[in-house]
């Protein structure tokens, strides 16, 4: 059974989307994001420190037990036109506790302002200045939410691309891995998810990608070659419309011959890590155990 706590988030989520204006407003959309976010406030020890990344405004997030030789760069969700530091420091802030690692949050580049692949470059980008500052790709992991998790796949498959030693870890929380919204969640659960629409999530790709092919696999990762990524965990909510992004992707990795571990939380929403539920305590302590037993590292 859902806590009683996921019952009134959900509600609220519910009402919140109702009250929306009819049509999209990039502007209103991008404030309202931060609203939410603000409503979850990080832990008073946890250390927030700006920085700049080659150029990309990004932060260093730091739970008190973060070990000094392990990183997590974490690509924020958005669709690709939304999202800064302000919005996920929290997740961020949840994540260094659990997984030990200080986060780097970056500010990637949003479209329609600056269109694909602007953010493959900035996250690559991050990735080499992280390995050029000292730290090994073993220490390094990788992940986000939503958008942020299909931006981490095409960021591993830039890697791979490239000949770069590839991050140990990636950790991807209902990730939008299709953009041409071809996934049976689309529709089947359309009436449960109580935040995302499916109209919206097929008429938004146009301003990060605009002509391009949606099946292109920088843009929808479920159609790139997966062989040779590091070991992933994927979490993604029962009630979401972007279900089947997530199980088409694991069948798709496990087929390459990638180590993942999949769960599918039953009652929850799209990136329900980010609120303050018990079921999110659990989901982001289970992260902390994923990466914890790969660094083989007792917390």
């Amino acid at each position: 059974m859902p806590s009683l706590e996921s019952i009134a988030v959900k509600q609220y989520l519910k009402a919140y989307a109702a009250s929306q204006p009819a049509g999209f407003n990039l502007e209103a959309s991008r404030k309202g994001l931060e609203m939410l976010a603000s409503l979850t406030p990080i832990a008073p020890d946890v250390k927030v420190e700006k920085t700049t990344v080659e150029g990309i405004p990004a932060e260093w997030v730091a739970a008190p037990n973060a070990v000094e030789d392990r990183v997590f760069l974490y690509l924020h969700g958005g669709a690709y036109i939304l999202g800064n530091c302000n919005t996920h420091r929290g997740i961020a802030a949840k994540l260094s506790r659990s997984t030990s690692s200080k986060v780097l949050l970056p500010e990637y580049r949003l479209a329609p302002e600056n269109p694909f692949p602007a953010a493959i470059e900035d996250a690559v980008q991050a990735y080499h200045w992280l390995v050029s500052s000292g730290y090994k790709p073993e220490q390094i992991i990788i992940g986000g939410d939503s958008a942020g998790g299909g931006l981490t796949l095409s960021t591993l498959l830039s890697l791979k691309e490239s000949g770069d030693e590839l991050p140990a870890l990636t950790v991807l929380i209902s990730p939008w891995t299709d953009l041409e919204g071809t996934g049976e969640s689309m529709e089947t659960r359309a009436d449960a998810d109580p935040w995302l629409k499916s109209e919206a999530s097929r008429a938004t790709p146009v301003l990060y990608i605009g002509d391009l092919d949606r099946r292109t696999p920088l843009v929808s990762p479920i159609y790139a070659n997966l062989e040779g990524l590091p070991p992933m965990l994927v979490h993604v909510g029962n009630d979401e419309i972007l279900l089947s992004d997530s199980v088409r992707l694991v069948d798709r990795a496990c087929a390459a011959g990638v180590e993942v571990s999949f769960k599918v939380w039953e009652d929850m929403w799209h990136v329900f890590h980010t609120f303050e539920i018990p079921e999110a305590n659990q989901a982001i302590d289970e992260i902390g155990e994923f990466v914890n037993q790969k660094f083989k590292v007792n917390v």
